[in-house]
């Protein structure tokens, strides 16, 4: 979306199981093998006419003072359009009991390897599905399905995050079960994804101890739109520099009621309290 994060055109983003036709008209006419509407409830075509909502002119001008009117208008355009879309998947999740978790983070926090270990310990308990975004590659939504769930790959090309209408057409070619949990891993990146509402029932930052324990001071943003953070690789925490209390100090003093949790996805520390995390936000989710 913008030049400044180094967003692409529109037309690079690539989603499993679609095909795009462009038109006579330049009109460019999405569709998938799903011509059905199940789970979701969105219709699987989608019509995306010729104007580039991408371009490099597109830039957040709304959070620059000194940013032109006219680019501050299309700024606020686009993310007004974007709410609408999340707002439409929220309303589509909730009347099914869909728990939809956004995770964002840097890139190698660990939330793939998290996603990993979750779905196998609680296959059979809650039905589980996963929308994996990256720039390019499928290798993490391929990890996801080794452990029989399902998942879909969304490819941004040159885009630095998720998008609401991506997930829209992404949760149509998945159609997760009703009282299902829909994980999104978000793009790795700590700036654009925390700008973009994609209709989630929470938002989940994961923060690695290999990584700086100022880091909420440094992204504020993030962290404050998140509900939980929970610190990765915590059994690497022996061996290097970093802070866990003051990094959830850090984060609290920017989010005062965000929770914490501190977790190892390869030697299982602290999947306990994730778990119950878990098992909570699908309750409340049935009672909603």
């Amino acid at each position: 979306m913008c030049v400044t994060c180094g967003c692409g055109n529109a037309a690079n983003v690539r989603i499993d199981g679609e095909h795009e036709h462009v038109q006579a008209d330049g009109t460019r006419v999405r569709h998938s093998h799903h011509g059905h509407d199940r789970g979701h409830g969105q219709h699987s075509h989608d019509h995306d006419h010729a104007h580039d909502h991408h371009s490099p002119a597109h830039s957040h001008a709304a959070y620059r003072k000194d940013a032109p009117a006219e680019l501050v208008a299309l700024e606020t355009a686009l993310l007004g359009k974007n709410q609408r879309v999340a707002d439409r998947n929220r309303a589509a999740f909730a009347s099914t009991g869909v728990v939809a978790l956004n995770l964002m983070s840097s890139p190698g926090s660990g939330k793939t390897t998290l996603l990993v270990r979750t779905l196998r310990d609680l296959a059979g308990e809650v039905p589980m599905a996963v929308v994996e975004g990256d720039q390019e590659t499928s290798a993490d939504a391929d990890r996801i399905r080794a452990t029989g769930a399902a998942a879909v790959q969304i490819n941004t090309g040159a885009g630095c995050h998720l998008e609401a209408d991506m997930l829209e057409r992404a949760a149509a070619q998945l159609e997760p079960a009703r009282g299902s949990v829909l994980f999104i891993e978000n793009v790795g990146n700590l700036v654009c994804p925390a700008l973009f509402d994609l209709g989630e029932k929470a938002r989940i930052v994961v923060l690695s101890v290999t990584e700086g324990d100022d880091k909420p001071l440094k992204y504020p943003h993030m962290f404050r739109s998140a509900q939980l953070m929970v610190t990765t690789k915590m059994d690497l925490a022996p061996h290097v520099d970093f802070d866990v209390v003051r990094a959830e100090k850090n984060a609290r003093s920017v989010n005062p009621t965000i929770q914490c949790l501190r977790v190892s996805g390869t030697r299982g520390d602290g999947l306990s309290d994730w778990y119950g995390w878990l098992r909570a936000m699908v309750k409340l989710a049935a009672f909603a």
